[in-house]
């Protein structure tokens, strides 16, 4: 694997997904089927970004719920997903990437079974060269899979970028030591990126295009 891959990864939800009202609600209704008071809207957008084990963790105290609020979650948000839409601009973003020759991927909270269904729903698996989920590594903010998908390209810190919309992102990068680029459109507002450790903030995701510019000479595709 050569050793000056441009690597690019990406958080899903939030980032390239406008999903966050789906995530709040099936959320809220998870709680109400198990009895339990539901999380503020503010609540579960401060644990977005973490595994969904740990996302409920983070909102109640209640251990002997956790399995049944998280079989809630997913049969909530399953029957939503179809009602969610890319943010404007992402495909042909990732087009003009691929074209300037960076390698895409993917860094998430969500299980690898749940990004592979929202890839293939709007037919983004192909963009992306390395992937990494909650459920095959630590999560977030642990740079676990960031650093395992460099090591997987053969990327350098240096030529890394981490895009995200939540605090947790904006840590995970900053713990492998690679740039973080926020989005503002997410979970996170502008000045809580910052403050987590984001380089810059882009406030639309065809913005991204101006912080990776054009004249790479293109990569071999990763074998």
């Amino acid at each position: 694997m050569v050793n000056n891959a441009s690597l690019i990864l990406f958080d899903c939800d939030g980032t390239l997904t406008d999903s966050h009202g789906l995530i709040v609600r099936a959320m809220q209704l998870a709680f109400c089927d198990c009895d339990l008071e539901p999380p503020t809207s503010t609540a579960v957008q401060q644990v977005t970004g973490l595994s969904l084990s740990l996302a409920v963790a983070g909102l109640t105290e209640a251990v002997d719920m956790h399995e049944r609020i998280v079989a809630a979650y997913r049969s909530h948000y399953r029957s939503g997903e179809a009602d969610i839409q890319l943010f404007p601009g992402v495909r042909e973003t990732l087009d003009a990437l691929k074209d300037r020759g960076y390698w895409l991927g993917i860094v998430t909270g969500k299980s690898k079974p749940g990004l592979m269904q929202a890839l293939d729903l709007f037919s983004l698996r192909d963009y992306f060269y390395v992937i990494r989920t909650a459920d095959c590594t630590h999560s977030k903010p642990h740079p676990a899979m960031v650093l395992e998908s460099m090591e997987e390209m053969g990327a350098q810190a240096c030529n890394t970028h981490v895009i995200g919309d939540a605090v947790f992102d904006m840590q995970m990068a900053r713990a492998a030591g690679v740039q973080a680029i926020g989005v503002s459109y997410g979970a996170a507002s502008a000045e809580m990126l910052a403050e987590a450790g984001a380089s810059r903030i882009v406030h639309q995701f065809p913005e991204l295009l101006s912080s990776f510019p054009g004249s790479l000479s293109l990569l071999s595709s990763p074998s």
